[in-house]
């Protein structure tokens, strides 16, 4: 029987282990299941710097890789990934806390963007496809408050790229913020709700 906000009969999943987008789609009020994708990003990324792509192609890229990885028939796969770019330099998830705080000082006082694409894939076939571009602003903040904020935060920042989490103490980087929250912590959750109400998976 379908539910007040969602019909029960199209099945959904997650191809993403990332905790946030769960909890986003989970606070929405969707149902579904979670498999993590197995895609390999790196060479992803390589094949888009060589070939001069965008970041805006490779992060809608790797979404559809990783949505397309999943094979449950008849299931809508929501696949999601996030690009961050500050002038013409491409910045990965920080390895280790050494890595966070160098990233979080190239950062520091410019404005970047972040990529964040969605994609929704059903039987081996992308469906619809969607990448947001929030903006944002560091404030010129001192070594010791990156200090003290690596010290807060500690490995909770590693899973980002950028090195931030708007929804905790990283909010304190910046100065100002353009765009959508959902799309700064990973998935555009608006315009994925609004395609899924076209698909009728969720009522009008």
């Amino acid at each position: 029987m379908p539910t007040l906000i969602q019909n029960r009969a199209d099945k959904l999943l997650l191809a993403s282990g990332s905790w946030t987008r769960r909890r986003i789609l989970e606070n929405a009020g969707l149902v579904f299941e979670v498999e993590a994708s197995p895609v390999d990003e790196a060479p992803l990324k390589q094949e888009g710097r060589q070939k001069n792509w965008s970041a805006d192609v490779v992060a809608l890229r790797l979404a559809e890789a990783k949505a397309l990885s999943i094979k449950k028939q008849d299931t809508i796969v929501i696949g999601a990934d996030q690009m961050l770019t500050c002038g013409a330099d491409w910045y990965d998830k920080p390895e280790g806390l050494a890595g966070a705080r160098q990233q979080l000082l190239q950062l520091r006082g410019k404005t970047h963007v972040l990529h964040t694409a969605v994609v929704l894939c059903q039987n081996g076939h992308v469906l619809w496809r969607h990448v947001a571009q929030p903006t944002l602003t560091m404030r010129m903040f001192s070594h010791s408050f990156v200090d003290a904020y690596l010290a807060m935060e500690g490995e909770a920042c590693l899973g980002s790229v950028g090195s931030y989490r708007l929804e905790g103490p990283g909010i304190q980087l910046f100065a100002t913020i353009e765009g959508d929250a959902f799309a700064i912590q990973g998935l555009p959750l608006l315009p994925l709700i609004a395609a899924l109400r076209d698909m009728k998976v969720l009522p009008d």
